[in-house]
């Protein structure tokens, strides 16, 4: 029997702005995730937040795609919004793009990452829930903890891990995809994943391809046509026993690289690891930031989690992404700190431009 773990998010409502879930919220999460688990749907689950998402951790024996647990998951987000209009919460309801489900919650806003695999003897998985950034966010990190020797040694000295990794690569604009290995095609990968608005790691696999990793790549704003908040992705990573140890998991976070999201959905901003407890994206609505949870499976059940970034080694990491910050900030409204024209598209820039449009002339 193979145990599944599936990681969906949503933000439902905020208060004061975009900043922090109401505890509300979480609780109706709980009561219908709970049922779920009364009913056999689910073998346990973790309700996690970063900023205004919800990040419900569950594990199962269903398989990836199964219906009831993606219908659980958005009755939950359901449920909470109701109470989050009652409450009058900013963004009420922001991730649910329709009130009826429809078998699968693929396309339906909530963002999704899921895996399926056969437990081992020890079965470390790290859970990162990222708020106010893209699925793009993940590329940079990824490619390190699978593809960087000058992240993880593994791939030099552990046996286990020397022929490397197979990433499958989405292009989110074409709705394309490509699988790379590594190292043989490195260039080739980053060639890609250097575009992190376009093209994004949506799995990575060992070269006998069992999985190691899955990322929400959910654009929110494609799905809606407008601007309606960041996708605030999820991702999901095996460590330890033929995949990379903990620590090479968490190594990448210690430089906080930037990032498209923050303000609006439209600025590049350093993404910040932090504890749970200070995933409140308040200067500027941001600036980006990644939780990182750990957790053992064991026969299909949560140990832990492990706040991971819950660490003072961070501390300086933090520092710097704060410095980073009031650096980029002072640009204002200039590129490089708001984002090109191209992915200005589904902000609420659009509208100005439209204003203006019949006042533009040719030149002679």
């Amino acid at each position: 029997m193979k145990t599944t773990v599936s990681v969906i998010k949503a933000d439902i409502g905020s208060v004061s702005g975009h900043c922090v879930a109401h505890p509300e919220l979480i609780d109706i999460c709980e009561e219908v995730l709970n049922d779920a688990l009364e009913s056999n749907i689910l073998s346990d689950y973790y309700i996690g937040r970063c900023g205004d998402d919800i990040d419900l951790i569950m594990t199962h024996t269903n398989g990836v795609e199964n219906e009831e647990v993606h219908e659980t998951a958005y009755n939950a987000f359901l449920k909470a919004t109701e109470r989050a209009r009652e409450l009058k919460l900013y963004g009420a309801g922001q991730d649910l793009l329709s009130d009826t489900f429809s078998g699968n919650i693929k396309g339906m806003g909530p963002g999704c990452a899921e895996m399926e695999f056969k437990e081992r003897p020890s079965d470390p998985v790290i859970v990162y829930c990222c708020d106010k950034t893209e699925p793009g966010a993940f590329n940079l990190p990824l490619f390190k903890i699978f593809a960087d020797p000058f992240n993880t040694a593994g791939l030099v000295i552990d046996p286990s891990l020397h022929d490397g990794f197979t990433f499958e690569v989405f292009d989110v604009i074409e709705h394309r995809k490509v699988l790379l290995k590594c190292p043989e095609e490195m260039y080739d990968l980053l060639a890609l994943i250097g575009s992190t608005g376009r093209y994004v790691i949506k799995r990575v696999f060992k070269k006998n391809g069992e999985i190691a990793a899955a990322v929400s790549t959910e654009k929110l704003n494609l799905m809606a046509g407008e601007y309606v908040g960041k996708d605030d992705p999820v991702a999901i990573v095996r460590a330890q026993s033929g995949f990379p140890a903990n620590g090479e998991c968490v190594e990448p976070f210690a430089f906080p690289h930037m990032v498209s999201g923050w303000m609006r959905g439209s600025h590049n901003g350093p993404m910040m690891p932090v504890s749970e407890l200070e995933a409140n994206p308040i200067r500027f609505d941001g600036p980006p930031r990644v939780v990182g949870l750990g957790f053992q499976v064991a026969d299909a059940k949560l140990i832990g989690p492990v706040d991971l970034f819950d660490d003072p080694a961070f501390d300086p990491t933090r520092k710097e992404a704060a410095e980073i910050a009031t650096y980029i900030r002072r640009h204002g409204p200039f590129e490089p700190h708001r984002l090109p024209a191209e992915e200005m598209e589904y902000t609420s820039l659009p509208g100005v431009m439209e204003k203006l449009e019949k006042r533009f002339e040719d030149m002679e």
